[in-house]
């Protein structure tokens, strides 16, 4: 008599849902869903890309490419229920798991700071970058009759954080501005970029001699790097900081993030430090059979896509082992690398106290972006996207 599969749901289609699932599909006794409330993969690793000239093509990656169509569904979870081991879709279906993953990824998180929500841009998804990108298209193109008093508003981007997505938004930008300036006729003068930290230095997960080569290459792209400043509030074209205030059109949000809203509506699950507290094997603390992987997990490294991608793969093998009776793993965290572009022709790899900077850290970050998708994509896909992007720059 055949034994019954497992069915294993698995929540959330970032890089750790997606990677459990690759892992998942290749296990006998296992029947694994994916549910996302996206069609696509997003690489939020190369959002950036997109402000500047990027196709979101090369940055999305349709999940139908990545598992077979049966293992996923398009719809959107509202609630879980850990008693009845359900979870129910947004259209109201309900669905049983023997074992549930929850990779639901974080949201940006404005700290209830007045205005920022509304105001600024947010900079998690390919929509949010998109959006941006259309804006500082807009602001060339709408620049006909200013004074100049309204031009130093009107080109004054202001980029709050100081963490690997504030640095490489930052680089690319400083670039970027210019080369529109200089296609608009817009003299180089009136474009500002001001990078706002509110910690003593950029970048606090990498060693201080990381930080500071960091803020000096920032600097000598033009950017005016501000740090001990916090950001108090943001009004129509004017950011308020502790002591100062800026005039801006535009006000980039990547200061933080906060897990998945979902995390808070699960009954019995705990929350601590902005985190769901997790067992040994990445077990949500008080839930039988739930797990928590990727950005929401209480780890010392989540938060990162090296970090989701390690759990997936824990994971995966993890439940294996549960499905055929073996002897359970142990979840040991990995310390993750950083490859960090900073403008172009530039970046940083730092790897404990390792750091090398310059053409060779920036070649190697886009080698680490080529070794992903050709890990993830088979070779006629991969060829298909680089194609299309090409065509896409070229038109642009």
């Amino acid at each position: 008599m055949l034994k019954e599969k497992k069915k294993v749901i698995v929540v959330g289609g970032g890089f750790a849902g997606i990677e459990t699932m690759k892992n998942l599909i290749k296990e006998k006794g296992i029947d694994p869903v994916l549910f996302s409330d996206k069609s696509y993969f997003e690489y939020y690793p190369a959002l950036y890309r997109i402000v500047t000239g990027a196709s979101p093509i090369e940055v999305c990656i349709p999940i139908k490419d990545l598992i077979p169509k049966e293992n996923f569904v398009n719809e959107k979870i509202s609630k879980i229920n850990p008693e009845t081991k359900e979870v129910e879709t947004i259209s109201g279906q309900k669905h049983k798991y023997d074992y549930l993953v929850l990779a639901l990824g974080s949201e940006t998180a404005y700290f209830n700071l007045p205005g920022i929500e509304n105001l600024a841009f947010g900079f998690k998804s390919v929509r949010e970058a998109t959006k941006l990108k259309n804006h500082i298209s807009e602001l060339f193109e709408e620049h006909e009759h200013p004074t100049k008093n309204e031009l130093v508003s009107h080109f004054h981007i202001v980029i709050v954080g100081g963490g690997p997505t504030g640095v490489e938004v930052a680089g690319d930008l400083a670039t970027h501005m210019r080369k529109l300036a200089n296609k608009y006729r817009v003299h180089e003068s009136f474009i500002t970029i001001d990078l706002i930290e509110s910690g003593n230095r950029l970048l606090k997960a990498l060693p201080e001699k990381v930080s500071a080569k960091v803020l000096k290459r920032l600097r000598r792209l033009g950017i005016n790097v501000f740090l001990n400043r916090e950001m108090i509030s943001e009004e129509i074209e004017e950011v308020f900081l502790k002591d100062m205030s800026l005039r801006a059109k535009t006000v980039i949000w990547c200061a933080g993030a906060s897990i998945n809203r979902l995390y808070n509506e699960i009954p019995g699950i705990t929350i601590e430090n902005r985190k769901v507290k997790v067992g040994p094997s990445l077990e949500a603390e008080g839930l039988k059979d739930v797990f928590v992987i990727g950005d929401g997990a209480g780890t010392p490294f989540s938060g990162l896509a090296q970090t989701a991608i390690y759990d997936g793969a824990f994971i995966a093998s993890h439940l294996a082992r549960l499905s055929r009776g073996a002897k359970v793993l142990v979840y040991k965290p990995k310390k993750n690398a950083f490859a960090i572009p900073v403008g172009i022709n530039w970046g940083v790899v730092s790897y404990k106290n390792f750091a090398m900077f310059g053409l060779p850290a920036y070649l190697i970050r886009h080698f680490i972006d080529f070794m992903f998708f050709s890990g993830w994509l088979k070779p006629a896909k991969l060829f298909g996207v680089f194609i299309e992007g090409w065509k896409y720059r070229r038109i642009k």
